[in-house]
């Protein structure tokens, strides 16, 4: 029984030997540094992933801010034709008001001068009534002072008296209230004035009423 433990011992002992050890290092070693490899190229396929998706982030950014551009500037557009419309609504607006503030004034002032009128008629009725004697009275040379005092304002707010007698009848001017025979005068032209028509600013305020020839 001796003699076989010392044969075991001895067995065991050569097979244990340097490059026995060194083998089964190797083996053991083996399995880790796959591992090591493994993760290795695991982690280059990841490298290489996340290089291929920058530049896909970059164009989808890039995408992004330019839509994003592209909506400001549609925006920035918008406003801007906005503005022009309210800018030219209000001119226009400007316009029509000065318009319509002209038109007023106008009217105003011809109905002045139209209820002025009547007061010129009677100055120039009372001073064709008197005679030459009469005329050189204080009080008539006052009434004719008067007179041209009046006219004179109103020549200077451009109200004038509407040609008639010898003139050619015109509708726009003159208002025919009756037909006369007349050596003077051909047919159609105005022989007789019966009242004095006047304009305001070309426009007219009171037609003359005359007597046309046949």
């Amino acid at each position: 029984m001796v003699v076989e433990e010392k044969e075991l011992e001895e067995q065991t002992t050569e097979d244990v030997t340097p490059d026995n050890v060194d083998e089964a290092d190797a083996k053991e070693a083996a399995p880790e540094d796959a591992e090591q490899d493994q993760t290795s190229g695991e982690a280059s396929e990841s490298e290489v992933e996340t290089a291929e998706e920058k530049p896909k982030k970059k164009s989808f950014l890039g995408k992004e801010k330019k839509e994003k551009t592209n909506k400001l500037q549609e925006k920035v557009d918008e406003l801007e034709d906005r503005v022009k419309r309210q800018m030219a609504e209000f001119d226009n607006f400007r316009k029509r008001s000065e318009k319509e503030k002209s038109a007023m004034f106008e009217t105003g002032a011809k109905s002045v001068v139209e209820k002025i009128l009547p007061v010129v008629d009677n100055f120039e009725r009372g001073l064709a009534a008197l005679s030459e004697e009469e005329m050189k009275q204080p009080f008539a040379e006052g009434m004719n002072m008067v007179y041209k005092q009046l006219i004179t304002e109103l020549e200077k707010l451009e109200v004038k008296p509407i040609e008639a007698v010898g003139c050619e009848f015109n509708p726009e001017l003159h208002n025919a209230v009756m037909q006369v025979e007349s050596e003077e005068y051909e047919s159609g032209m105005i022989a007789q004035e019966l009242q004095k028509g006047y304009t305001y600013r070309d426009s007219v305020v009171r037609h003359s009423m005359v007597a046309v020839v046949q």
